[in-house]
């Protein structure tokens, strides 16, 4: 028989907006302390990320918006460790109730657990008397033993970035108006916001990169801090080719006229692009399976012997000085 105690607040809220949408038979209804995962033979993998308001978004963005980044941040984790998505949990910090928020907020989060296979679990809501604050946890599977680590670069492997670099720091620039607002128009304004405030994880390349990638990470702090990253727990260097770097037309115009530099696409965070090694015997293939599922992939460079940071090469082969390397928290 149903109890006839009224619900607290923050049940009230996770009935009405998260209940709708956790669907998996693991969530239980929402209504237990814990979800279950069923196995499957896979080992699972579990990434979380969290995004702060003022930080990972601004107090204006649209909530949809919010709930797209939020998951699609740590989405991008797992297709860069080979492991495609089995399930998320949420924890929400607000500052209150607000329904004409959480409705297009939770509305988004569905869309995207049914889009991208990743269902919601279960979770926690707090309240907050500071900024808001969305994690999520999310876990993914992979093959005994097939996670991509960060560790296997090896010599000789190409390195290898899917997508353009650089658009998610100019869409926040855009947002922040200044130069990069002024030089841009509307459309170019458009497609550089949506690429800050929307990623699009590479979730189609998680078997590929599982399957052709000696290491791998995604893009999320920018790629000249992030590669330097992924080369110092190989043990290894490279060398990077800027000009082969992919941009946007956006980007390439404002380099073009001098409104941007390279430097400064390279060392901005938010792209959620796949940065892997390949060993040169495998390019050819991962670049053909990569154009199968319609993702673009691009070589930018070599993994090179040695224990000083990675080197951008201009096109005359003149080393480019980074002032800075990516975004950090601290």
């Amino acid at each position: 028989m149903a109890s006839d105690q009224p619900a607290s607040g923050e049940d009230s809220l996770i009935a009405r907006y998260f209940r709708p949408i956790a669907t998996d038979p693991g969530a239980f209804n929402l209504d237990d302390d814990a979800a279950a995962l069923r196995p499957d033979g896979n080992d699972v993998v579990v990434t979380v990320d969290a995004i702060v308001e003022g930080v990972h978004f601004l107090s204006d963005d649209p909530p949809d918006t919010i709930a797209h980044k939020a998951l699609r941040v740590n989405l991008s984790d797992l297709a860069a460790k080979g492991a495609t998505p089995a399930g998320f949990v949420l924890t929400l910090a607000l500052r209150k109730d607000d329904e004409d928020w959480l409705k297009p907020f939770a509305a988004a989060l569905g869309e995207d657990a049914m889009a991208f296979g990743c269902p919601l679990l279960g979770g926690d809501t707090v309240s907050t008397p500071g900024p808001l604050m969305i994690s999520v946890t999310a876990f993914g599977r992979v093959p005994p033993g097939k996670m991509v680590h960060r560790s296997g670069a090896r010599p000789g492997d190409r390195v290898m970035v899917t997508g353009t670099i650089g658009d998610a720091a100019l869409g926040l620039a855009v947002l922040r108006g200044g130069k990069v607002h002024a030089a841009t128009d509307a459309a170019a304004r458009e497609a550089l916001v949506g690429r800050y405030r929307v990623p699009q994880p590479r979730v189609t390349l998680a078997e590929i990169v599982r399957n052709h990638a000696s290491a791998a990470m995604d893009v999320s702090d920018g790629l000249a801090g992030d590669l330097a990253k992924l080369c110092r727990v190989s043990g290894v260097s490279a060398v990077i080719e800027m000009e082969h770097v992919p941009l946007s037309a956006a980007a390439r115009d404002l380099v073009s006229r001098g409104i941007v530099g390279r430097e400064m696409l390279v060392a901005g965070g938010d792209d959620y692009e796949i940065l892997c090694t390949i060993p040169d015997e495998g390019v050819a293939s991962f670049e053909a399976a990569a154009q199968f599922v319609g993702v673009a992939v691009r070589s930018i460079g070599t993994v090179v012997d040695g224990r000083f940071a990675p080197k951008f090469i201009d096109g005359q082969g003149g080393e480019i000085a980074l002032e800075r390397l990516s975004y950090s928290h601290f």
